[in-house]
Formats: structure tokens, sequence, C-alpha cells
């Protein structure tokens, strides 16, 4: 069905854009909650954070201004989201005052806990994490735990072994958080480099963790790499850092988004002439395919403490059965 073509001049073009999106949502009737200067709506069960008439998906990374919110989450095209946003839809728009940019603040690590109590119990008994693969990573300084929240923090870092990235994610009994520190380099998110010829591209670090626990014989020698998201940077600069690496395994959710993500990598992988697959898990992710696999939590004394010590963290592991 063809679109009646509407003419806007520049002026209303412009207006439609500086739309205050937060008003918008709200005369919509939709949720927001406030988080600093920004306000979080919900896309399903993933965060778009709006601020003026700007928005971001936190999940996809990308974003825009306020028509093109409209048009993909309201599912306008051009024309009718201009006349949405000129106040055509029966009430009136609020515009945005223009926000005001500031210098991103230089990346910093989440400052560390003296002990890993939540997330050695959280990664292996809620997550069913394989207690060697994890200790692997510990023993790295890839994963530790924050001191303010007490978030398990997965450590990117660049071929000169500095943090250039760090995801956070929730480990409270009720907690669904996750996401990024400021100013991480997508091209250093969370990975291991291997030896082989192999990579495995994943979603998130949980995914990576779970899918090396499903699959540990001769892991070490392969290489991993969690997006943080369902973007492509930290793979195609691990191919560029690593030319013994030919062939990519995609292993992206098993739901919308992740396979729309394999699809549009494996596109820009076969463009390349590089060799690869799609792996799908059969549930949800990787994660839920590890739990299904009939993993025993492991049992943690009632009266065992951590040791503070990077070099004594080994020793947690024998405290927990498996």
């Amino acid at each position: 069905m063809s679109t009646e073509y509407i003419h806007f001049t520049a002026e209303q073009r412009e207006a439609a854009r500086q739309t205050d999106l937060v008003a918008l949502l709200q005369s919509q009737g939709e949720q927001l909650k406030r988080s600093g200067k920004e306000y979080v709506w919900r896309d399903g069960s993933e965060k778009v954070t709006v601020r003026g008439n700007l928005w971001f998906h936190q999940y996809e990374r990308i974003g825009g201004d306020a028509v093109d919110f409209v048009r993909r989450f309201y599912n306008m095209d051009f024309p009718q989201a201009v006349n949405f946003l000129l106040g055509n839809n029966g009430g009136t728009i609020q515009r945005a005052e223009p926000v005001k940019r500031e210098p991103p603040k230089p990346f910093a690590l989440p400052p560390k806990n003296d002990n890993m109590r939540r997330v050695y119990a959280y990664l292996l008994i809620r997550r069913g994490i394989d207690r060697e693969v994890l200790s692997a990573f510990v023993h790295k300084g890839m994963i530790y735990e924050s001191a303010d929240y007490h978030n398990a923090v997965f450590v990117g870092y660049d071929e000169h072994g500095i943090a250039r990235h760090a995801h956070k994610r929730g480990t409270g009994s009720e907690s669904t958080y996750k996401g990024n520190a400021e100013s991480c380099d997508p091209r250093y998110s969370f990975h291991w480099t291997g030896t082989d010829n192999t990579l495995y591209l994943f979603e998130a670090p949980i995914d990576m963790l779970s899918f090396i626990s499903l699959h540990k014989e001769n892991w070490r020698s392969h290489s991993y790499a969690a997006a943080c998201c369902v973007g492509d940077q930290v793979l195609f600069q691990m191919l560029k850092a690593n030319p013994n690496i030919d062939t990519v395994c995609l292993c992206m959710d098993n739901d919308t988004a992740g396979q729309a993500a394999n699809k549009r990598i494996s596109d820009k992988l076969f463009i390349q002439g590089i060799k690869h697959e799609i792996l799908v898990p059969e549930l949800k992710d990787w994660n839920d395919d590890r739990l299904a696999a009939g993993v025993k939590a492991p049992h943690i004394r009632a009266e065992f403490s951590l040791p503070q010590e990077e070099s004594e963290k080994e020793e947690i592991c024998q405290t927990l059965q498996l």
C-alpha cells in the first residue's frame, strides 16, 4: 500500500527531530525510569536510554533522534513519523531543549572488592559455570567482584594488556542488571585468545563461559569473544590482531535479535571470504543449555570465607563440591 505524499519544510523536519522523547513517551502512557541525567524505557526486555530528543538501544548499540525512534518503535515510515511528531496525532508534543554534550569520562575499571564471595556463588551455583574454567579467567584478572555493588565484572584487555572494557552483571538474587562501564571500547570486550585458528563469538560473557563449560576439551587453544551486545567490533578486531584465525563460529542467542545478528555478521564474513558457521543453542541461550544439561550445583559450607589475596583464589575451588 503506497504512502500518501506529504511535503515538509526543512524547519518542520528539524522540529520533528527535536521532539522531547520523554514528553512523547509519557503522553503515550509509556513507563519511564529516571537514571541520572537520562531516562530508561524498555523495548520488551531490552533497555533503551532516552535524553532530550536522542535515544540509544543498549543491547543493539544503535540510536538516533525522535524521528528515528518513532519509525523504529512505532513502525511508521518517515512522513508518518514527522506528521505524528509535529502534533497531528491529536496532541501537542513538547520540543526538547538542546542536549548539552559533555566530554566522555576516561575509561576506568570499577573498584575491586576484597573478596569474590558473591561472584563465585553466582557463577558457580546459579549459572553452572565450570569451576576450572572460571578459575582460569579469574587468575588472568579477567573476572572479579566490584566493591560498590558486588557485580561480576568481566574485563577485556587490548593487545598490550591494558584494560579497555568492563561488562558488569548483577549478582543479587533478584538482580537483572547488566551493562558496560562508561567509555568502554567495544573492540576489546571480554575475550580469550587461544593458539589455533578458530574463534567463537557470543552475545554475553556468561554465554561464552557456559559454552566453554559444555565443551571443555582443548578449550584453551580456541579463541572466544563476548560482544556484550549483538555487535561485531570485537570479532573484527580479533581477526585483525590474530591473522592465524581463519574460522569463525557465530553463537548468538536463539531469539529474534540474536539470529538477526548471526545473519548480519555472516553476510559480512561471506563478503570478506572468511570461513564461518552458525551455532544455535537448543534453548534461549548457552547458559540455559548448560543448566539444562543437569549441572549439579556446588555446595558452599556455611562458615567458608574467601581469601583476599589474589594468589590464594585457587583455594576457593577446593571448598566448592561439584
